[in-house]
């Protein structure tokens, strides 16, 4: 039998270390109580933009989607709802990300990704939700609550990740 030999890449190895700081703010955060349901600050999506600007699209949604996946693993929720509307949710914000990150100029910077990427979220979240989970007319009464507090964390998050850059940027 043939032994096969994998060896890991610089790249491999960051999207680990940061894959790994993601989850641990994902953890972090799972352990927090939510003064209303369904809202959480998404402070783990802090990295996904700060990965996103520093090192590309695809390094970050690779750090995203195995945050899902390795969070869920950790605390328990793999394949539950709250699994399934994670992963949604992810997948919504990357895929709105790509896009994104070809507008002319210098983009949209780390606010504006983290509002596109936190309403996507909640878009994701909230379709996935209300298809599989509460097909009711009235969970469309919770979708603008739903989208201001994305973009009030969204905005949030945003400057976390550009104070985060600017402090990587100045080599502190």
């Amino acid at each position: 039998m043939q032994q096969i030999e994998l060896e890991a890449t610089r790249e491999d190895m960051r999207i680990a270390w940061l894959t790994a700081l993601a989850v641990t703010i994902h953890i972090v955060e799972s352990a927090l109580p939510s003064p209303i349901p369904g809202i959480k600050p998404g402070l783990a999506n802090i990295i996904t933009i700060a990965v996103l600007i520093r090192y590309g699209w695809s390094t970050a949604a690779w750090v995203s989607i195995l945050r899902v996946l390795a969070g869920s693993l950790l605390i328990g929720t793999f394949l539950s709802p709250g699994f399934l509307l994670s992963l949604g949710g992810a997948i919504c914000s990357i895929m709105i990300l790509k896009p994104a990150t070809y507008m002319p100029g210098k983009g949209f910077g780390p606010v504006g990704y983290s509002i596109l990427a936190a309403v996507a979220h909640m878009c994701g979240q909230f379709t996935i939700a209300y298809t599989l989970f509460i097909p009711h007319q009235a969970m469309l009464n919770l979708l603008p609550v739903l989208i201001t507090a994305a973009i009030l964390f969204g905005i949030m998050s945003g400057i976390i990740a550009s104070r985060l850059l600017q402090t990587r940027n100045n080599g502190n």
